[in-house]
């Protein structure tokens, strides 16, 4: 999975839990700090704690952890950091104060509900023609080394019988 992929899961888990008004921003190479924000609010420190609690053990399931977190005691706002991307679970008090979508609003807001397309399967029809061509390419190269190799001993034969001429002619 990739960074987008797995912020928007996180999104996901943060929406399963009733979080509010979730945003997922992509900074696009536009800040130092990461890729992603995801911003999310919740109603109470218990329902604060459900959700920052519910993200962070879906995504250890996946293998995804923490590289840091800040506000374990604080009643209003919770920071994850991910290291691609920093999870902002916050109360709406807080969200209004601190107002990191505007400080944010530089980036792109991402649909987290689409789930992500899979690349179809290539058919293994597609690829036997392709080892045909190979198989083909070494019998020609085949066919042009034992060529090249016939033609040179024609040429040492030829070279060979040329000098027993010359040294018949001489005597």
């Amino acid at each position: 999975m990739n960074s987008k992929e797995i912020v928007c899961l996180a999104a996901r888990y943060a929406d399963s839990k009733k979080a509010e008004n979730i945003k997922v921003i992509d900074l696009g190479g536009l800040s130092s700090l990461c890729d992603y924000i995801l911003i999310a609010t919740a109603t109470s420190k218990p329902h604060l704690e459900a959700v920052e609690e519910e993200i962070s053990t879906k995504l250890k399931q996946e293998g995804i952890y923490k590289t840091n977190r800040d506000g374990v005691d604080s009643p209003i706002w919770r920071v994850s950091d991910y290291g691609s991307f920093l999870v902002h679970i916050m109360t709406p008090e807080a969200r209004d104060f601190y107002a990191l979508d505007k400080i944010f609003s530089f980036g792109t807001e991402i649909d987290f509900t689409a789930k992500p397309k899979k690349a179809a399967a290539k058919k293994t029809a597609t690829k036997k023609p392709a080892a045909k061509k190979t198989a083909a390419k070494k019998t020609a190269a085949k066919k042009t080394t034992v060529k090249k190799a016939a033609a040179k001993k024609t040429s040492a034969k030829k070279t060979t019988a040329k000098k027993t001429a010359k040294k018949t002619v001489k005597k």
